[in-house]
């Protein structure tokens, strides 16, 4: 199995464990008396299983999400700062654009040398 894949397996199923705590949670605390409407109802264990369903799903989203947004991408791009290859050359600057019938101030010249 490819490295990437494994990564985002193993982090769906830290998700899916955080929701099955979280589910088991709210049901030992008896959070808004959820606990006793699903071991007083005959249909509570289907009720338990959607939720336990619901939550994986979505904690196993957002557990894959963070963990792909934390990843570097290589040692050049952890250091920050400008990027090595361009490619305008080197002291080149974009034109300043403005609209049609429109000339450029110097106010527009210094909110674009600011960039």
């Amino acid at each position: 199995m490819p490295e990437l894949v494994r990564f985002l397996v193993r982090h769906a199923l830290i998700g899916i464990a955080v929701a099955a705590a979280s589910v088991a949670a709210l049901l030992a605390f008896d959070v808004a008396r959820l606990g006793t409407l699903v071991w007083q109802s005959p249909s509570g264990i289907v009720a338990v299983i959607a939720l336990t369903c619901g939550l994986a799903i979505t904690f196993g989203s957002v557990q894959m999400g963070f963990a792909v947004m934390l990843l570097r991408a290589s040692e050049d791009d952890a250091r920050g700062g400008k990027p090595r290859h361009t490619d305008a050359p080197e002291g080149a600057r974009p034109a300043l654009a403005t609209l049609p019938g429109r000339r450029a101030t110097g106010r527009d010249r210094r909110l674009f040398e600011a960039f």
